[in-house]
């Protein structure tokens, strides 16, 4: 299996002045946007770090993931969430001729833990020997970081913050999550399930 981003989150779509007034860094300079770069670099640090530790999209993008078989013919949960839309399911066999399943034959079962592909009736269609299905889909909470669930968006500052401030400590492990953020994004985590058809 393989998920791979197709769209990234421009620069335009961070909240940087936000972020400054939540370092509380001076205004009015000549050279204000000087730090804008690093400050970018933290804010994506700290979203990718809290995506990775709770499995959840913050802002939308677009993404494609490749699988050579259904866990389960009757519902497939997706790798990520929250998923807004499928936007195409394909099939590839072995010399990678690709068709496009109907879209009428398959839902999306949207769920904040777990969404799922399932069919519209019987079973999703099944998957060429030696070859693969790749979905497409949208995946985010939200378009813009204001829209953010506000525990979420308070975590991301925070937890940026706490990047910005250790900057210069070169011994800070890349796994550290302050507490405060760690209670933030808690009820965010994945639910692992034990059941084949939810795992």
């Amino acid at each position: 299996m393989m998920l791979v981003e197709e769209t990234s989150t421009p620069d335009a779509a961070l909240p940087v002045e936000e972020f400054k007034a939540h370092l509380r860094l001076g205004t009015g300079f000549s050279d204000d946007a000087v730090q804008d770069p690093v400050l970018v670099s933290f804010l994506r640090a700290a979203m990718a770090a809290i995506e990775a530790r709770t499995g959840k999209i913050l802002l939308t993008r677009e993404f494609s993931w490749t699988l050579s078989h259904w866990r389960d013919s009757t519902a497939q949960a997706l790798p990520i969430a929250p998923v807004g839309q499928i936007l195409e399911l394909v099939l590839i066999d072995a010399d990678e001729n690709e068709t496009v399943v109907d879209p009428g034959d398959y839902r999306l079962e949207r769920d904040h833990q777990r969404p799922r592909i399932v069919p519209v009736r019987g079973a999703l269609p099944t998957i060429p020997r030696n070859g693969a299905a790749e979905v497409v889909f949208e995946g985010g909470f939200a378009a813009s970081f204001g829209d953010l669930p506000a525990d979420l968006a308070q975590a991301v500052f925070l937890l940026a913050a706490h990047y910005y401030e250790n900057r210069s400590d070169t011994a800070l492990s890349g796994s550290v999550m302050p507490y405060g953020v760690a209670v933030l994004i808690e009820r965010y985590k994945t639910v692992r399930l034990l059941a084949g058809s939810r795992a």
